[in-house]
């Protein structure tokens, strides 16, 4: 692999988070896009470091020019993200000019799939009529700790059975396969049973986590409807004596990859949320992740600080752990592989 070919694959790894409602050819992002090659973007409509909203979100006809504006400096497709699960996490909230949106917890207490269907086909156009064509969503945790603080208690849960959870699921990705947007199921291996949220330190899972928090990944990987996976930032010890599941290789590679047998894009969550970036800082996490199974990090840019250069700070971390040996560059063609597989999606 010539070094050229290697600096593409390394950028199409990473999606990151960036200032603006409108870029032009100085733009730090467009940089990242031209020079890195960098497979996507992430668009929020508040800035937690400026605690403003004022970040990349202020009316539908802005959003669809931003859009516009990132595919037009890109040489491939960009993945153009957003978090728009409705209910709680809503980028694109009525304020802006957006239709309004239910939770998932709504739609599991309905608990009519034709409905879930309807709501997630209504989403999708929204997301389609501005260029956004990868939606985090749906949310497969099962509701197993009600008081939960990032998922029971914000409604972003379908419901407590596994079951359920995934019918619902898999209603809402055909909703939005009917307007070409491709979806991500979180967060992997089961964020439902803890306690804390792992935005603010490690979670640990060990002791409420149960197996069937694996059911609707399974039965949605079966389908064939599993467009991308993230993962959760969290510790269990039953399935890992030693990392959280982003940095697992156990839970990502031998359980998700060998023994649900997935073979699309992972992404990492926020590598900057503190209950990875606390533990371990950005070069190790990186690599961890990498060499675990992930295929796309996540760099939302939105944790605390905010750095223009950090898309060329982790492309640097990643190429010279190839070149150093740490991370083999047949792992890093794997998971160009899986991004390119995905993007190809976004042309039928």
């Amino acid at each position: 692999m010539s070094l050229d070919e290697l600096d593409q694959q390394i950028g199409q790894m990473l999606l990151v988070g960036f200032r603006g409602f409108t870029v032009d050819e100085t733009h730090p992002i467009v940089q990242d896009i031209q020079q890195r090659h960098i497979g996507g973007v992430l668009l929020f409509d508040y800035d937690s470091v400026r605690r403003e909203s004022r970040r990349n979100i202020r009316s539908p006809e802005q959003v669809l020019e931003l859009t516009q504006q990132l595919q037009k400096f890109s040489a491939t497709r960009l993945l153009i993200a957003v978090d728009y699960e409705g209910g709680a996490v809503n980028r694109l909230k009525s304020r802006y000019g957006f239709p309004d949106t239910v939770s998932a917890k709504t739609l599991g207490e309905y608990d009519d799939t034709t409905i879930t269907y309807r709501h997630s086909e209504k989403m999708a156009k929204t997301l389609s009529e501005v260029g956004i064509n990868l939606n985090f969503a749906p949310v497969v945790d099962v509701n197993l700790n009600p008081d939960n603080p990032i998922i029971g208690q914000q409604g972003r849960s379908f419901s407590s059975n596994a079951q359920k959870v995934a019918e619902h699921a898999i209603a809402f990705i055909r909703g939005h396969h009917q307007y070409g947007v491709l979806c991500n199921l979180k967060h992997f291996p089961g964020h439902g049973s803890s306690d804390r949220d792992s935005h603010l330190g490690l979670t640990d899972i060990t002791d409420s986590w149960s197996e069937i928090e694996l059911l609707p990944y399974q039965l949605i990987i079966d389908a064939g409807l599993a467009d991308s996976i993230m993962t959760a930032h969290v510790f269990n010890e039953q399935l890992d004596t030693q990392y959280p599941a982003t940095l697992s290789y156990k839970i990502i590679t031998e359980i998700l990859r060998e023994r649900l047998h997935y073979d699309g894009v992972v992404f990492s969550d926020d590598i900057e949320m503190k209950a990875i970036a606390d533990d371990y800082g950005l070069e190790t996490a990186v690599e961890k992740a990498i060499n675990a199974g992930v295929d796309m990090i996540i760099l939302g840019n939105n944790m605390g600080n905010f750095s223009e250069r950090l898309a060329e700070q982790v492309f640097e971390i990643i190429k010279k752990a190839v070149l150093s040996g740490t991370i083999s560059a047949e792992r890093i063609a794997q998971a160009h592989r899986h991004i390119q597989q995905l993007k190809q999606r976004l042309e039928n």
